[in-house]
This record gives structure tokens, sequence and C-alpha cells, in this order.
């Protein structure tokens, strides 16, 4: 039987218009569209209504199939001849473990391809008013997850280097580990003071934002209830946000 083929496709960080054309484009041909938690309903009635539609999200607690089963099932259905579309929320490739499922696929000989997405690293923090980058403030900008490093307990996140070499921080992942996070910059000689944004379910109508600093924003952020997902930023181009907040109005 002739091999389909399987499209790694970001849907952007929420908002559904954030998808780009090229990726609306191959949901639209899509005979299977395995998709993650954080991919928006909209999205996905973009598709074909004769499509098969299977839910493979995660989330921190509970994950409905483990990765090593998600790239099974991307190999299988592409064996069936079908055009596969994997739709992951925000970009593949940027913490998105889009690597691991293109390289399964490579590996399995199944042809495929990558359509990146708007990845929230940048799209959130646009969102909530603050710019990654800003001239005189920041002229770069560093993306780390925030899970827990490794099964041996050993930090996967040089958070030495990062407090003194990033202009600004951007941590996806981080809601859980937010304590861990705040006294690993302290240790490492990231002033208390360093301004923090807490912004969870960005691009969305149910987006909320709480800025603090290294010293306050694990209290702020408990008495505000804030809940996954979310996305951190810190450093000085969060004072930007008073003036910039575009989408809360």
């Amino acid at each position: 039987m002739r091999s389909g083929k399987v499209y790694l496709v970001g849907a952007g960080p929420g908002d559904p218009g954030l998808i780009t054309v090229k990726g609306l484009k191959l949901l639209q041909q899509a005979d299977v569209v395995i998709y993650d938690r954080l991919v928006d309903e909209n999205i996905l009635n973009e598709s074909c209504s004769e499509a098969e539609k299977i839910y493979v999200g995660k989330a921190s607690s509970h994950h409905t199939l483990e990765q090593e089963m998600i790239n099974r099932l991307l190999i299988q259905k592409a064996r069936e001849g079908k055009v596969v579309v994997r739709l992951k929320g925000g970009d593949p490739f940027v913490l998105g473990r889009g690597g691991e499922e293109a390289k399964a696929l490579a590996e399995n000989a199944i042809p495929f391809e990558v359509a990146p997405g708007v990845s929230s690293a940048v799209a959130v923090p646009a969102y909530a008013g603050i710019p990654v980058t800003h001239r005189g403030t920041a002229s770069s900008f560093t993306v780390v997850t925030g899970h827990k490093a490794s099964e041996s307990g050993e930090p996967f996140i040089a958070w030495d280097k990062l407090s003194a070499g990033a202009d600004t921080l951007v941590i996806l992942m981080g809601m859980g580990n937010l304590s861990t996070v705040v006294e690993q910059l302290i240790k490492h000689h990231k002033p208390p003071s360093t301004p923090v944004a807490v912004i969870t379910e960005g691009t969305t109508t149910r987006q909320r934002c709480v800025i603090g600093t290294l010293q306050d924003i694990v209290e702020k952020v408990k008495s505000e209830n804030l809940r996954p997902p979310s996305v951190v930023v810190v450093g000085d181009v969060v004072h930007l946000r008073k003036y910039l907040r575009w989408f809360d109005k």
C-alpha cells in the first residue's frame, strides 16, 4: 500500500487566528488530525468534517498517550496511506517534542514536512504588552522549559549562565516549578528586584497576567490562583507592559 505523509503543524499559542496560512491549508486537506490539549476547538473546526480526529493531549499529571505511542500512531496512520496532520500548540520544534516525532518518522521511512507555528514564547508576551526585546532594555532573549530537570534529579538548565547572560528570560511550562525557578535565579545572583510577569492562557479571551518581582511573584501567583498553561517572563522588558497592554483593552 502507498505510504501516506505526516505534516507536523504548529497551531499557534491559542488564538485560532494565529495559525499560519500554510498550516490552515494542510489542516483542511488532512485525512487524520492528531491534536494536542492546547489546540483551540475553532481551529479543529476548520478540518474536513470527514477527517478522523484523535486527541493525544498531555497535562503535567496526565498523558492521554505516552510519546512513544503517539509516534507509533503517526507511523500507523501514514502506512494506511493517509494524509496526517500532527497539530501541535505553538511551534512543533520549540519545546514541543516535534523533533522526536520527526525522528521517529524518518527512522521508519515515513515522508513528513514541518509547518512552523507562532511560538507562545514570543506571542504570549506580545499579547500581554511585553516585547521580549526592546532597544536600550534587552537585545537578547532566551527560551527555556520550566519542567523539572531529569530523572536523575540533575538540572538540565544552566541557571548560573542564564542569570548572568539572558537580557530577557522566557520560561515555558514553568507554573508548577515557579518557586524552584525563582530560587535558582536568585541563588545565581539575579537581583530579587528583577521584574517578572506570569501570563496564563495567553492570546485567548481568558488571558490573565500577574506582575511582580523575583522576590514576590510566587506569592502573587498563589493569591491570584493562576493555573497553567503559563508563560513566565523575567527581565526589565516587563516594565513596558504598563504602556503596551493593548490586548487587555
